[in-house]
Order: structure tokens, then C-alpha cells, then sequence
């Protein structure tokens, strides 16, 4: 089960990243209409996704919410190129040890 939830956390965070991205660009820096509304659909299916979870809605969004942080972290490093600082890593280390607590017990 924790896997399940985990890979669904992991479609969650793409999906409402991703969007929130995509409405950034459009926004932000200029981009088309189109990428603002690509980004608005990405951003439905996030709450979509995160009604898949077994878990009540409080516990889902808090765990969800370490999982968000880490991917957060990751994207800037990967996507936007931005290098997180080491307070970044520790953060995000450390609501991954939360999350975990969190799914621990059913």
C-alpha cells in the first residue's frame, strides 16, 4: 500500500508542478494563452489524482505536502536549473522522514 501511495504522490506532485509551471511561463515570462490552459488542465488532474489515495483527506494532503516539498526542491534543480542550497536538502530530507511517519500506520 505504501507504494501505491507513493507512486500516486509522485503522479500528484508531477501533475500539479508541472502546472503550476506551465501557468508560470504563461504568466510570468510571456508564453501563450495555450500554455496557461494546458497548465489549468494539468492542475485538475492533481486533484484528480489525489482522490485515488486510501487515506482520509488530512492525512493524504498533509503526506502529499512532504512529497510536494521534495519534488519542489528537485524541479528547480532539474528543470529551472536553480541549485538548492544544502537548508533545501535538509528541509526536504526531513519532510520525507514526516511523510513516512505519517503512512507508517494505516
Amino acid at each position: 500500500m505504501i507504494i501505491r501511495a507513493i507512486f500516486l504522490f509522485i503522479l500528484a506532485g508531477l501533475a500539479e508542478i508541472g502546472g503550476g509551471y506551465l501557468i508560470w511561463q504563461w504568466l510570468k515570462n510571456g508564453k501563450p494563452l495555450w500554455v496557461g490552459i494546458v497548465g489549468a488542465v494539468i492542475m485538475i488532474l492533481y486533484g484528480v489524482l489525489a482522490t485515488r489515495q486510501e487515506f482520509s483527506f488530512g492525512k493524504t494532503y498533509a503526506a502529499y505536502g512532504g512529497i510536494f516539498i521534495t519534488m519542489a526542491v528537485l524541479w528547480g534543480r532539474f528543470i529551472d536549473k536553480r541549485f538548492p542550497d544544502l537548508s533545501e536538502w535538509i528541509g526536504a530530507a526531513i519532510c520525507l522522514v514526516g511523510v513516512f511517519v505519517m503512512l507508517l500506520k494505516r
